[in-house]
């Protein structure tokens, strides 16, 4: 089964991301795969593309994506 994981504003970086493993995943750093930066801010969901963890923004926040220069 892949794990899913409702997140938070709060839980995202500057860039309106987070990154995978996470300890939000409660997944051990030990056999973790490489880091992989998410864009949850963009659509309000990603998926990792090593573990498949599902990571959606809770649906009564509405993140800020950050400003493209």
């Amino acid at each position: 089964m892949t794990p899913s994981i409702v997140v938070q504003e709060s839980d995202l970086n500057g860039h309106g991301g987070l990154f995978c493993p996470s300890p939000l995943a409660h997944m051990s750093i030990w056999n973790a795969h490489p880091k992989v930066f998410l864009d949850v801010a963009k659509l309000g969901h990603a998926k990792c593309p090593y573990c498949s963890t599902q990571y959606t923004l809770k649906q009564d926040v509405q993140a800020s994506a950050p400003a493209q220069a």
